[in-house]
């Protein structure tokens, strides 16, 4: 039935002759394919609404970034009810690809995605878009109370659970409200290197649906404190001081608030990677699991955030290789 769905939508489109490819898709139900017309490419996102995708909110922020003359890929055609896009096929240039050939051109393109951020954060987030509070990022921060630990067989109890999540709401409230659109998965294996193109046009954008009112530390730290891959700290710290420059930040709140969406954030991704292995069967993410400890360690030293390292380092312990192992033999069984 779906198969049915997707070619009528290619033939409304004109691409029913097309040939097919799979590309790499990424943690959620979607599925995406390259298609080839003669010279032409178009990449096929295929959304389903029966597990739970929606690509409103894709098709919405898509248009508001090109609309800003930003390269998010342009949108060739639209079945939104049955959750099929055509998309402008921006290539296989990803930063993470191209670094690993060459890490030569590194500081031009995190300097351009940096620069991306700066500018994008000078204007208004799109009307509607729903804040990432406080209170949504301390929920999220509590998932390796609730996921990780639960993998190792000693889930938190509610109490301590309550504790850290204040502990962190009450940092979070105390910094600079939500007032940027972040975009919130904003790294090297979802950032495409166009250098035809001028300015900070040349970042291609891509995995951008679940954008947000944020702080504006938050995609900035998506970017240097990256899950897949290694930054090197001189490469961050120039980064960092590039964006507070070009924004006219001031350097020790901006720190302080980088440290702390950082710690919220990289306690996410934790709690993330263990659910989507015991949860969804995909026991790959653990692998990257030292990686963002080692994120949030650094996060944790900043000295505003002392209390939450206490609990933090009481609470979880590292996830070293037996840790992981004991998690992926409760990985759930794919369908």
């Amino acid at each position: 039935m779906r198969d049915t769905a997707c070619a009528d939508f290619l033939a409304r489109a004109g691409w029913a002759e097309a040939r097919r490819a799979p590309l790499a898709g990424d943690a959620s139900n979607r599925r995406y394919e390259r298609l080839a017309r003669g010279t032409e490419t178009a990449v096929l996102m295929d959304a389903d609404p029966a597990r739970g995708e929606d690509v409103g909110p894709f098709i919405a922020i898509a248009r508001h970034l090109t609309g800003l003359g930003l390269s998010a890929p342009a949108i060739l055609a639209e079945d939104a009810t049955q959750g099929f896009l055509l998309l402008e096929d921006l290539g296989d240039a990803l930063f993470a690809r191209v670094l690993a050939d060459d890490p030569g051109p590194e500081d031009t393109l995190y300097a351009a995605a940096t620069d991306l951020l700066a500018d994008l954060h000078r204007t208004a987030p799109p009307a509607g878009l729903a804040a990432y509070d406080a209170e949504t990022m301390a929920d999220l921060a509590c998932l390796p109370l609730q996921w990780y630990l639960t993998g190792l067989g000693r889930p938190a109890p509610e109490a301590e659970i309550a504790a850290f999540r204040a502990t962190i709401r009450t940092l979070l409230e105390s910094t600079a409200p939500p007032s940027v659109m972040i975009l919130r998965d904003y790294h090297a294996e979802n950032l495409i290197w166009l250098p035809d193109r001028n300015g900070t046009a040349r970042v291609g954008l891509l995995d951008f649906q679940d954008a947000r009112v944020g702080h504006p530390a938050y995609d900035l730290v998506s970017l240097l404190e990256d899950a897949r891959r290694d930054v090197a700290p001189a490469l961050q710290a120039r980064m960092r001081a590039r964006y507070v420059a070009r924004t006219g930040s001031d350097p020790d709140a901006f720190a302080r608030a980088y440290a702390l969406t950082g710690a919220q954030r990289n306690l996410r991704i934790l709690g993330v990677f263990a659910r989507l292995c015991l949860r969804d069967g995909k026991p790959g993410y653990l692998r990257l699991m030292p990686r963002v400890w080692a994120h949030l360690m650094t996060d944790l030293d900043h000295p505003a955030l002392a209390d939450l390292r206490d609990q933090a380092l009481r609470l979880l312990p590292p996830p070293d290789p037996d840790r992981l192992a004991r998690i992926e033999s409760r990985c759930a069984r794919r369908p």
